[in-house]
Order: C-alpha cells, then structure tokens, then sequence
C-alpha cells in the first residue's frame, strides 16, 4: 500500500512538470528569457577573430511599421503586415497589429503558411511560442485604446496589440507593435533580452516620445530601428534617449545585414533608407 501512495506521489510530481503553465515551458525553450538572466558574455578578442562567421539576419524596411526579416534558413517574417508594403517574395510568417488598417489585414494572401494575429479571440489574449524553421516565435500583449466605431471614450482593449519577438542565428529581435503604454515590470520580464528592436517614434498615435524612448532606454538593445515615424524630428527622439545611444544613418540602404558577432558595442539607432 505503502509503494503504491509513493508511486502516485511520484506520478503526480511528474504530471506537474509536464503540464505546468504555457509560460513556464515557454520560458525553457527561449533562448533570449534565459540570455536575460545570465550575466554577460564574455568571448575573449583573439577567440572572436578565428571563430567561424555566424549565419546573417537580413532586415529590410518596407514602410510604416513594417519589416521584412529573412533567416539564414530561409524563413522570411513580416512585421505588422497589412499587404500594402511588400518587398521580394511573399511573407512565410505574417505578423499582425489591430490599432488601424495600417498593421493588419483580414485577408492576407493565402500563400502565407503562418499568419500571427496580435489580438486575441473571444476575450482571451493572443498567444504563441512557436518554432517555425530557424525561427522561434513568441509574444507579449498590451492593450491598446478603442477607435472609430469602438466607443473610442470607453477602457482600453485588454490584450489588444502584441509585441512580437523572434529568436534566429543567435539574435533576439522585437518589434514593439502600435504600442499604447508604457511597460511594467512584468513586460520586461516577459520580453526578456533583445538585441534589436524595432520602435515606434511617431509620438502621437502610438505614445509620447518621451514614453517610447523610456522603453527604449530600458531595454537597451544594441540596434535600435526606428518605425511608424511620419514627420517625428529624429533629433528630438535621439535626445531624449540620451547620449548613451548613438546614430548611425543608411542613406540609401534600406536593408540591415547583421549577425551576433557584428552587433555594435555601443547601442546604436540605425536610419534605413525610408524610416
């Protein structure tokens, strides 16, 4: 009888583990929520020199809130896709904000295997934590304000933007969406570490510079890409983020090849062509 108690004891230990909360096995399998939680890595010079080239990530500005990210294994991400900004080939993955028209579209080209709705359905918050080829694809949601025809006096819809991260060839990069407020600590503990990020620095329909570069100071990515400007002064937003970060302008590219080991020392606001 005895054996017997243990026995269920033990199953019921191991049943625990295995069907534990979604976040907790989240968190196992991303490699940007562990890097965020270590201490920082230290490679020595003469190791960097010899080691062998890491795979790149190609990141091109298409327009407004919108970049294309192509893997080294040939995975191509779309952010805030609403089919008006295209560039090369279609998407395999289709990110998605609902603020406006802009950031999504009900009806995408159906060629594109993985469309990612930002918003949730029937009340409940959009969530993914998926490995798509090289990719691993995750998200964190905020609430966004109502709009036209939305009783846009009324309490901000919960769960209703996502910020989306993608984890490939080593990098952590997120996208802030139409974000409407600021971040707790909760957010940043779930964002985790990111190397790039792609921000929005229109200070009205999203949030307030002074809100965005907060965000932006916080999470100190190593590459900052501005997004969703329209006619924000570009100094304006590099002062308030202050003089730890510095600017580098791409007249004419409007496409980011970077990898791990390219990653600047210094945290760097890069201006693609376009932005």
């Amino acid at each position: 009888m005895l054996r017997l108690l243990a026995l269920l004891v033990l199953l019921g230990t191991f049943t625990s583990h295995v069907t534990g909360p979604a976040w907790a096995q989240d968190a196992q399998r991303s490699e940007c929520l562990a890097m965020a939680g270590a201490p920082p890595r230290a490679v020595p010079v003469s190791y960097r020199r010899v080691a062998a080239k890491a795979d790149e990530v190609a990141i091109t500005y298409a327009g407004h809130s919108t970049y294309y990210i192509d893997t080294p294994g040939g995975i191509r991400i779309a952010t805030d896709y609403n089919g008006v900004y295209r560039t090369g080939r279609l998407p395999d993955i289709a990110t998605m904000n609902r603020a406006h028209e802009t950031h999504y579209t009900l009806f995408p080209d159906p060629k594109i295997p993985h469309v990612l709705h930002g918003w949730g359905e029937k009340g409940q918050p959009a969530h993914y934590a998926e490995r798509i080829g090289d990719v691993y694809v995750r998200n964190v949601t905020t609430d966004i304000r109502r709009y036209w025809g939305e009783d846009s006096g009324g309490a901000m819809i919960k769960d209703g933007n996502s910020i989306f991260i993608f984890e490939v060839a080593g990098l952590c990069i997120g996208h802030l969406g139409h974000l409407h407020h600021k971040l707790d600590d909760s957010h940043f503990a779930a964002i985790g570490r990111l190397d790039i990020v792609m921000v929005p620095i229109d200070g009205t329909y999203t949030m307030s510079l002074d809100g965005v570069s907060e965000i932006t100071k916080r999470l100190r990515a190593a590459v900052v890409l501005p997004m969703h400007r329209f006619a924000t002064p570009l100094d304006e937003f590099m002062r308030l983020i202050g003089q730890q970060f510095e600017i580098d302008r791409r007249g004419g590219e409007r496409t980011l090849r970077i990898s791990r080991d390219t990653l600047p020392a210094t945290p760097t606001v890069i201006i693609l062509d376009g932005v």
